[in-house]
């Protein structure tokens, strides 16, 4: 039987599961590791070559999927294992590794890596086992993987865990390296382009704003989003007004947790999102913004790995009961953070279903010019 080569290379991480079971009853990360690991490769590379993904590994980015794909099987199993639905995995891995996993915030993290980015990891595999375009996920893919490691290791610094961070905390810099290395590389691919004429492309964007509904009301959302992302930057960086303060200890008490991951994520918010929700309001109302599209899928990912991570943190049972979010707001909680979320993804919708109004035009050719022969 024969297997799609790009998912079928991407499976062979989880040939890593019993192995961390084996190695956590051991109870010794010496002379075992090794026993176990070694069996474990020659699998991995035998289902590399029976599904023909050998080959994929000539193209590198496929070589850092299968790294990140190791990523995402690990804190699956950390995330199960620290919420109490699987034990006997990580417990060697646990009691060695650094406490910020044991977070809401950490737990949500892997929670997502294990199933979101693996999933993203899956589809752009299999993308280019059969030759296909993968750009576009590619840009969501790295926009969450970006939000998340950043948002971890700037909370990890600033937050109440701090003095306990160790050496195993530089490892995170090649992890950057390679993920910088990778989006590099994805924003140097082609972008597919839509078989429109200049005529088509020119017709679009000679509509004025009032023509287009959808982005007037696109426009709409984006300035509440950047409102509401202002406010909240102002509310963690203790703003002396009485909203501010009403807002921190009535409706999202997390702002406060001395973890540091939620007032690191509104100040990434502040200063990175709201200036380019304001570009982008900019992009929707003037023609041939050609950067809005990958950026706006970039965005997508990062909102929406970062608003998962901060919802599931403010409700999670790990975070200390006066920082969780109260059941008399939670409604609207869940509401305002869940239309928060939703602009960005729209903006990327927008952009991939109707590009013409984004693309450059063609220059148009200038007068023949007769050359003189003497």
């Amino acid at each position: 039987m024969q297997f799609p080569a790009g998912p079928a290379g991407l499976a062979a991480p989880l040939l890593a599961l019993p192995a961390a079971a084996a190695l956590s009853a051991g109870g010794s990360p010496g002379p075992a590791l090794i026993l176990i690991l070694i069996p474990i490769l020659i699998l991995i590379l035998l289902l590399l070559i029976l599904s023909g993904s050998i080959g994929l590994c000539q193209d590198p980015l496929y070589c850092v999927l299968l790294l990140f794909s190791f990523v995402s099987a690990v804190d699956l199993l950390i995330a199960l294992e620290e919420d109490g639905i699987i034990s006997g995995f990580t417990e060697l891995y646990m009691r060695e590794a650094d406490p910020q996993l044991r977070t809401a915030h950490g737990l949500l993290t892997c929670y997502w890596d294990g199933t979101v980015h693996y999933g993203l990891g899956l589809a752009m595999a299999a993308a280019i086992g059969t030759g296909r375009n993968y750009r576009g996920l590619g840009l969501f893919w790295l926009g969450s993987l970006l939000m998340s490691a950043v948002v971890f290791l700037l909370g990890n610094l600033i937050g109440k865990y701090s003095p306990e961070l160790s050496l195993s905390f530089l490892f995170s810099l090649p992890y950057l390296l390679l993920l910088t290395w990778a989006g590099l590389r994805l924003f140097r691919q082609p972008r597919p382009l839509p078989n429109l004429s200049p005529e088509q492309i020119a017709e679009e964007q000679r509509k004025p704003l009032y023509q287009r509904p959808q982005d007037l009301l696109l426009i709409l959302i984006l300035i509440l989003t950047a409102a509401f992302t202002f406010f909240r930057g102002m509310v963690v960086l203790d703003c002396p007004a009485d909203s501010c303060f009403d807002y921190t200890y009535l409706h999202e008490p997390y702002l406060r947790d001395p973890v540091g991951y939620p007032k690191v994520q509104m100040l990434i918010y502040l200063f990175y999102l709201l200036p380019f929700l304001i570009l982008a309001i900019y992009g929707l109302a003037l023609p041939a913004c050609s950067w809005l599209p990958d950026w706006s899928l970039v965005v997508a990912g990062a909102v929406a790995q970062a608003q998962f991570a901060h919802v599931g943190s403010s409700l999670h049972s790990r975070t200390p009961f006066p920082y969780q979010t109260p059941d008399e707001v939670l409604w609207i909680f869940l509401l305002s953070n869940v239309l928060y979320a939703l602009g960005p993804q729209l903006l990327a919708l927008r952009c991939l279903r109707s590009p013409a109004f984004f693309l450059l035009l063609p220059a148009a050719p200038g007068p023949a010019r007769h050359k003189k022969y003497l």
